[in-house]
C-alpha cells in the first residue's frame, strides 16, 4: 500500500473513531490544524449523511423529528458508511437498522415505514422505461407459456403489518383527517401491502391487495405468464390487473421466450 493510500485509510479511521487522535495520521500540518480540519470533515460528513437519508427517507424523518432524524443518521453513517461517491446510493441497510435499534420501540412501524421510503427513492432513480405497446398483441397470438410480463423498472411491492402507506400519505398531506385514519388503522392492527411504481418522475404507492401482491412478486421472479396464472390467487382478476397495469405504467411490454 502506497503512502497516499495509507493516508486516507487512516483518514477514513479518525472519521469514523469516537476520539479525535491525530497522532497516526501523516501530515504537513501541526497537530491543531490537524485537528480543526478532522472536525470539519466529521461535521461535513454528519451533515451529508442527514441530508442524504433525509432525502431518501422523509416519512421516517418525518415521524421522528429532524434533530432526533440527524442523531440517527449521524449512528447510521458510523455503522455502515458509504462505500460510493452519490450518496443517493447509501441507506439500503438502514430500514434494517432502524427495525433493530433498541431506542426506537415506541415507533415499531419505522422499519417498514423505512422499507417504503426506500423503495419510493429507489424507484425515482430507476431508469426510465416506455412502453412497447405492440408486444401487448402476443397476449392474443401466443401460447401464455412463450410470454414472460415485463414489470417497470423500480416497481417494487412490500407488505407490513402496519398501514405504512397512510402514514406516508398522512405525512406527505399534513390532513387531520388522514393522520385520524392511521390512528384508527394502527388501533385495528390493519396492516397494508402496496405497490411502488413512477408516475412521471414521481413515485406513488398503491395499496394492493394479497393476491395483486402475490402476482406480483411471482411476475417479477421471471415465471411466464402461464405458470403466473396457474398459481395465481382465485381472486385474482387478470383482466383487471392489466387495465390497471397498462394505465398505471407498471407493464411495459411482454417477451416472447422460446425454448
Amino acid at each position: 500500500m502506497n503512502a497516499e493510500a495509507q493516508r486516507q485509510r487512516q483518514l477514513v479511521a479518525l472519521l469514523l473513531a469516537e476520539r479525535a487522535d491525530t497522532a497516526t495520521l501523516a501530515t504537513r500540518e501541526s497537530a491543531s490544524r490537524a485537528l480543526r480540519g478532522l472536525q470539519a470533515y466529521r461535521a461535513n460528513a454528519d451533515a451529508s449523511a442527514a441530508r442524504a437519508l433525509g432525502t431518501a427517507f422523509p416519512t421516517v424523518q418525518a415521524l421522528v423529528g429532524v434533530e432526533d432524524f440527524a442523531h440517527l443518521a449521524h449512528e447510521f453513517w458510523r455503522f455502515d458508511p458509504p462505500t460510493r461517491g452519490d450518496l443517493g446510493d447509501w441507506g439500503d441497510a438502514f430500514a434494517s437498522w432502524l427495525a433493530e435499534h433498541a431506542g426506537l420501540s415506541q415507533w415499531p412501524y419505522l422499519g417498514d415505514c423505512a422499507r417504503l421510503d426506500w423503495a419510493m427513492h429507489c424507484c425515482e432513480r430507476a431508469a426510465d422505461a416506455t412502453l412497447d405497446a405492440d408486444s401487448i398483441a402476443r397476449l392474443g397470438d401466443t401460447d401464455p407459456a412463450q410470454l414472460r410480463l415485463r414489470l417497470a423498472p423500480g416497481l417494487a411491492v412490500l407488505s407490513s403489518r402496519y398501514p405504512i402507506a397512510m402514514i406516508l400519505d398522512a405525512h406527505r398531506s399534513g390532513d387531520d383527517a388522514a393522520f385520524d385514519a392511521v390512528r384508527d388503522a394502527l388501533n385495528a392492527e390493519r396492516g397494508e401491502a402496496v405497490l411502488v411504481s413512477r408516475d412521471g418522475w414521481r413515485a406513488v404507492a398503491t395499496p394492493i391487495d394479497t393476491a395483486t401482491l402475490d402476482w406480483t412478486r411471482r411476475v417479477q421472479g421471471g415465471v411466464d405468464l402461464a405458470s403466473a396464472m396457474q398459481h395465481a390467487d382465485s381472486h385474482f382478476d387478470f383482466t383487471a390487473w392489466l387495465a390497471s397495469a397498462l394505465s398505471s405504467g407498471w407493464l411495459k411490454g411482454i417477451d416472447v421466450v422460446r425454448d
